[in-house]
């Protein structure tokens, strides 16, 4: 098979940052994906509604002209997000879902929950009114080695809270190990997750093949090959629990080549192509379209997309660096090639 066609894709999990950076890079996204879960960790985080929808107008100004492109926004959950702005959320029509991420456990995450229980007024409304909780799955302990950590928060924080609110929809995103494969295909209905193509094509050796390669750092961080292939056969065993999630994270060079280098993989370039790659080559081509384009909007519980796009395999070559506001960045296998390409771009 040399082309395939498939109804447009959603981005289940991204970011596109604000201001000239977000200008810089939102056309990549907009010319694959239909629509897009947009995360909220700026600086200020988006807290509230208000500041929800003020930011999905930027990114509708920021849209090139003649693009239809929908952002779906998210809110970040703190420790005092109350009830009634949890309300005013769902009541909005703009915000999809609440994002949780621990304290200081990835990017622009300072603001984020110190403690599960602190949240319990916010989690009930989120399970009352029906509005999906997404989660960046890791502890931040540092007595837990970085590469325990998903499993770790699975077993501390996260089958607990799917015992106390069982009617809360969660999707655990980024996966990156086998025993969260496990436990999403073992979970109740209303639980799913996200996958991204850097987890897909890469394990850990990636991080020091020939070197330190700070592109390839990202959290949670890339784990052993046995993973990878865990979530390879999840992605494409065709399980609607699991869906694409490109946690597309753009850095500039400086801050990703520097002394304390910032976590995230830009691959938003690429977006659809990469995942086409991983499918072609597990000989499951005939399934990428349900894990981009079905399993997470039926998630989401909104209609499918009605245009189609026709990926070719055609390899090309990815640009040593992008723009990215004023600066620069390097995408992920900046100056290698990819196997497939878009056939309108």
């Amino acid at each position: 098979m040399n082309r395939v066609t498939i109804t447009r894709p959603d981005d289940w999990h991204l970011h596109l940052r604000d201001g000239a950076a977000m200008a810089s890079v939102l056309p990549a996204t907009a010319a694959r994906f239909a629509r897009a879960i947009v995360m909220p960790n700026l600086m200020p985080p988006i807290t509230t509604t208000d500041l929800a929808a003020a930011y999905r107008s930027r990114i509708h100004a920021a849209l090139p002209p003649g693009i239809s492109f929908e952002p779906l926004m998210t809110l970040y959950l703190t420790d005092t997000t109350s009830a009634g702005e949890i309300s005013k959320a769902k009541r909005s029509s703009v915000v999809h879902g609440i994002k949780f991420y621990p304290r200081g456990a990835t990017t622009n995450s300072a603001s984020g929950v110190t403690a599960i229980e602190n949240c319990r007024e916010a989690l009930a409304a989120m399970e009352q009114h029906d509005l999906p909780l997404l989660v960046h799955g890791e502890v931040n302990d540092p007595d837990v080695d970085v590469f325990d950590r998903e499993s770790v928060f699975i077993d501390r924080v996260l089958a607990p809270l799917l015992l106390r609110y069982p009617k809360l929809r969660v999707v655990l995103e980024h996966l990156t190990t086998a025993d969260a494969v496990e436990f999403i295909e073992q979970s109740r209905p209303g639980v799913a997750a996200t996958i991204t193509a850097h987890h897909l094509l890469l394990n850990r050796n990636a991080l020091f093949s020939g070197g330190l390669r700070p592109h390839h750092y990202c959290l949670p961080v890339l784990k052993r090959e046995k993973h990878r292939r865990a979530l390879l056969k999840a992605a494409t065993s065709g399980n609607p629990k699991f869906f694409l999630g490109s946690d597309s994270a753009p850095h500039s060079l400086q801050a990703k080549e520097s002394a304390c280098g910032c976590a995230g993989v830009y691959t938003a370039f690429a977006g659809i192509e990469l995942y086409a790659e991983v499918f072609a080559a597990a000989g499951a081509l005939n399934r990428l379209e349900g894990f981009a384009s079905f399993f997470g909007a039926d998630f989401y519980r909104l209609p499918r997309n009605a245009e189609r796009i026709t990926l070719i395999d055609e390899s090309w070559q990815v640009p040593r660096q992008l723009p990215f506001g004023n600066e620069t960045l390097a995408p992920l296998r900046a100056g290698g090639n990819i196997g497939w390409r878009l056939a309108s771009a």
